[in-house]
């Protein structure tokens, strides 16, 4: 099995999603692809794990793939995470697995955490506190958090704005309270072996995201789901300075292209000791790649 070598590759996009499976299951109801593709202005059939490692290969790139777990709020069966992590295995020279379980699962979500990175190699966790209808800083999820803790992987949380029901009557019941990166401070001080990532330039709380990741020596923030020419002028500024060790690029692929993100990205004022740090350096020691 080829692994992938960081030396050759242009970027590791830290952000995304597996949007069907073989059978043609899609990671989401179709009035939510729908809204979502019009929102982000996309427009693209259902892409799986095979489509989207040759889309990262050929632009010598890695990808952290994932789904949502989000029936018990959708009612939508999520795309297993065993098959994204048997078909990442396939093209383990570009893609790194990481799974999402509802918290809400309880002792089954811990128990499948654990198979999930001891047999089937996923490196990591993905949350959406929005579609999963949670706060993260919900005791009720600490159970699973205290697994995924003591198997030394990280925890990803989308935060701020989503656009995951925007423009469906009342959102489709998707709420943006979850995502105040506020929360994920009680996390991080409760789960300080744990890397955070807080996903996604926070707005309308960016200035909340800044101070957790400062805080913190083990949360990191993804600039995935905004291209970079509408990112806050304090984003830019931390990115430079403070946080330049631990802002990771990330595109929101498929619904945001890394082509289109990596152009907006090469017009950003940013450092050029810092650039490479952001692109993939970050993210490589981050996942001991």
């Amino acid at each position: 099995m080829s692994q992938i070598i960081t030396s050759a590759l242009v970027a590791v996009d830290m952000h995304v999603h597996i949007e069907a499976d073989e059978a043609g299951h899609t990671d989401m109801p179709q009035d939510f692809r729908d809204a979502a593709q019009q929102h982000f202005g996309a427009s693209h059939d259902p892409l799986g794990v095979d489509a989207v490692a040759s889309h990262y290969r050929e632009r010598n790139m890695a990808a952290v793939v994932f789904t949502v777990d989000h029936e018990p709020t959708t009612g939508h069966p999520p795309i297993s995470n065993r098959h994204i992590a048997e078909a990442a295995a396939r093209h383990a020279d570009v893609l790194i697995p990481f799974a999402s379980l509802d918290p809400s699962r309880g002792k089954a979500a811990i128990a499948e955490a654990r198979i999930l990175v001891n047999e089937y190699g996923v490196k990591g966790f993905k949350f959406h506190p929005n579609l999963q209808s949670f706060y993260p800083n919900d005791r009720m999820a600490y159970p699973l958090y205290e697994a995924i803790e003591e198997l030394n992987v990280p925890a990803l949380f989308h935060t701020g704005q989503s656009g995951i029901g925007a423009g469906m009557p009342g959102s489709g019941g998707i709420r943006l309270k979850y995502s105040q990166p506020l929360t994920l401070d009680d996390v991080a001080v409760d789960f300080p072996n744990m890397p955070i990532i807080m996903a996604h330039p926070s707005f309308p709380w960016q200035d909340e995201a800044l101070a957790v990741a400062v805080r913190h020596n083990h949360v990191y923030i993804d600039l995935s789901g905004w291209s970079p020419k509408y990112f806050p002028a304090n984003l830019v500024q931390y990115a430079n300075t403070m946080l330049q060790d631990k802002v990771l690029f990330g595109s929101d692929f498929p619904l945001l292209p890394p082509d289109r993100w990596l152009q907006d990205f090469a017009k950003l004022e940013i450092r050029e000791q810092v650039r490479p740090k952001i692109l993939k350096d970050n993210a490589i020691k981050l996942l001991s790649l």
